[in-house]
């Protein structure tokens, strides 16, 4: 089986943007994917989106709760300490999509807030449990995802060292991490180790190359490796491609025939 159909999922937030959001479906299963997931489905109806994965014979590996209003710059809501009944809200809202979409992980991003704030780290461990606790009884699993400081100054989550606390104050199981290795390369500027170390605790991958974001890519990124290790290590997960393709989706996924020929 090829990597694309067993380990990959695409992102369609990021690639195969050429098409309306609706039509990247089916160019992603044209392309060989299997497996999609997106940031926000939330501008289209849960079941429009389903045919479309139906369709497609398609599964979806995650997406991301409301996250506030993104166009003013919100980033979450789960560490702000007067937004709590609106978090609630948004994870009830989310979960009718995942379900709907037969989704197995939500991610829920923290937020712009004061990573020393000892009121922040309170909503935020008492806002991910409740999340969490709704999710269980369909099924579901949370996810929280450290991002680097450059891409989004002031986010709360922004080290892989506070995700792994995060996820160990909760019972085995009931919140996941979501690795993403260009967020993991840019904060702390190695991959492998930390990796081998959190997949336990990984329920999703995410990739891209560093420092640019765009398709992944060796030297920077120790592509070959990291694979070896999903496959040693007995990774059940998918792998995002949450990059940005540097001249178009179809011209760009030659990395991916690239990595199985390293491989064999």
């Amino acid at each position: 089986m090829s990597i694309r159909a067993d380990r990959l999922s695409a992102n369609l937030s990021f690639i195969f943007t050429e098409w309306p959001f609706l039509d990247r479906f089916a160019a992603a299963a044209d392309a060989g994917f299997t497996c999609v997931e997106f940031l926000f489905p939330y501008a289209f109806d849960p079941e429009l989106v389903g045919l479309r994965l139906e369709k497609n014979h398609l599964s979806v590996s995650v997406f991301n709760a409301p996250p506030g209003n993104w166009e003013a710059g919100e980033r979450g809501l789960a560490a702000l300490p007067d937004r709590r009944d609106e978090f609630l809200q948004s994870i009830r809202f989310a979960l009718t999509y995942a379900e709907a979409l037969h989704a197995k992980h939500i991610h829920v991003m923290a937020g712009i807030a004061n990573a020393r704030s000892i009121a922040a780290h309170a909503v935020y461990r008492d806002n991910l449990m409740l999340a969490a606790d709704l999710a269980r009884d369909r099924q579901i699993q949370i996810l929280v995802e450290p991002i680097n400081p450059q891409d989004m100054p002031g986010y709360f989550l922004q080290d892989f060292d506070s995700a792994e606390r995060v996820v160990n104050t909760a019972a085995p199981g009931v919140l996941g991490l979501q690795f993403d290795v260009y967020h993991c390369h840019k904060i702390h500027g190695s991959v492998i180790d930390r990796l081998i170390a959190l997949l336990p605790m990984t329920a999703h991958m995410q990739i891209a190359g560093v420092p640019t974001r765009s398709e992944p890519a060796e030297p920077e990124l120790p592509l070959s490796e990291l694979f070896a290790v999903l496959e040693s290590k007995r990774y059940p997960g998918r792998v995002g491609c949450e990059y940005r393709p540097a001249e178009g989706t179809l011209e760009g996924l030659g990395w991916i025939t690239r990595l199985e020929e390293s491989l064999k």
